[in-house]
């Protein structure tokens, strides 16, 4: 019988977290789940862990580890903090780690999880956005560290770029729903509050990836975070609207030619390639229906109404601290239209202004990335205020 791929999962009560408990108590008999993390979410944390069997279960909450183990079933141990999120990444008993923590709380352990030979499915589009250089060198100078990508988009770039050579790849093309302001006017965007934002057409998703979809933030993002990757220039990164979501994104050839990748919008999809890879694994997923025919709709970024792409196109272009600036600045404006403390168009202001107060610096080491990602936060958070 072949051994079980032993996993660990850091995020697992988020939404990709709730879907990669899915895909995994689908396939007892292909994956063994050594351990799950989480913020907050005790109670749920402690469910998963029973129905999953997990051998440890961790909060990010130190405080919360005694509460976290009495809800714990026999036979499973408890564990808190930041460092117990490094060593649980660094078992020996773990083959695999996906990240889906949302911010940048994921960063020391895929860095730390990379150092140990691991092989990460990543999630959280935060890790290379900030530290996408010093990752790429952790992982040149780490035997057996991997990289995987679980966001649909990148999943769909991995899969179409299989066996391809770099001269063959002309560009790659993310695509992008157009979220839940895709055909409306600056008036309505302007006028929209929290709730308005979440009503996305397509993908359920949490709610900071949701209302970055709907200012195009999760676009750019997502294209440094492709840039890093593939190791591809700028010049060969592109989005398209795609409204449908059933395109999950494109490689041009060199030729002219497409690949593209689609299937139902469904994130388990990428998260059980992830899993599953190299193989390919029969599940229950939906299938795409062509009984009643399927029509697929492209358009330029309209990037007037939505600037975050420039914004991509800046960060990548400078490169360094920058990034993480863009990242760090978009967070606080996210917080702040949550809040009721600006109109929806001052997320783009706010990342506008930052980035244009920041002074870049070369990525040399984790300790000045978070350093630039912390000033970043503090002014931005005194801009705008009442």
């Amino acid at each position: 019988m072949k051994c079980r791929k032993r996993i660990a999962v850091l995020g697992s009560t988020g939404s990709i977290g709730e879907s990669t408990f899915r895909v995994l108590s689908a396939f007892p008999e292909r994956f063994e789940v050594t351990a799950l993390a989480a913020n907050s979410r005790i109670d749920r944390l402690a469910d998963q862990a029973r129905c999953l069997s997990a051998r440890l279960a961790v909060t990010a909450d130190p405080a919360r580890r005694d509460e976290l183990a009495r809800r714990l079933p026999p036979g499973v141990e408890a564990d808190a903090g930041p460092d117990a999120m490094i060593r649980l990444v660094e078992r020996e008993d773990v083959d695999l780690v996906l990240c889906a923590v949302v911010g940048t709380g994921g960063l020391l352990p895929v860095l730390a999880a990379l150092r140990a030979g691991k092989t990460v499915a990543l999630a959280s589009k935060e890790v290379l956005v900030m530290a996408g250089e010093l990752v790429r060198r952790e992982l040149a100078a780490s035997p057996g560290g991997r990289l995987l990508p679980v966001d649909s988009e990148h999943s769909a770039i991995f899969q179409c770029l299989d066996g391809r050579r770099p001269d063959e790849i002309a560009g790659l093309i993310l695509t992008a729903s157009g979220g839940a302001f895709r055909t409306a006017t600056r008036e309505e965007i302007a006028a929209a509050d929290w709730q308005r934002a979440l009503a996305h057409p397509t993908w359920k998703m949490g709610p900071k990836v949701t209302i970055d979809s709907a200012s195009l933030m999760n676009k750019a993002l997502e294209l440094v975070e492709a840039r890093h990757l593939f190791d591809v220039p700028p010049e060969k990164l592109k989005v398209l609207i795609h409204p449908q979501s059933v395109v999950h994104s494109m490689v041009e050839l060199a030729d002219g030619a497409l690949l593209a990748q689609l299937s139902q919008p469904d994130m388990r999809f990428a998260i059980q390639y992830a899993l599953t890879y190299p193989e390919r694994t029969a599940g229950d997923l939906p299938k795409l229906s062509f009984s009643q025919g399927l029509t697929l709709q492209f358009e330029e970024p309209d990037r007037k109404r939505f600037p975050s792409l420039d914004f991509a196109e800046e960060a990548m272009r400078r490169g360094g601290t920058m990034p993480a600036v863009m990242n760090a600045a978009n967070e606080v404006a996210v917080e702040k239209f949550h809040r009721g403390e600006i109109a929806f168009p001052a997320i783009w202001s706010i990342i506008e202004k930052t980035m244009a107060a920041h002074r870049v610096e070369p990525q040399e080491s984790l300790s000045q990335i978070l350093e630039a990602d912390r000033a970043a936060r503090s002014f931005a958070a005194q801009l705008f205020r009442k």
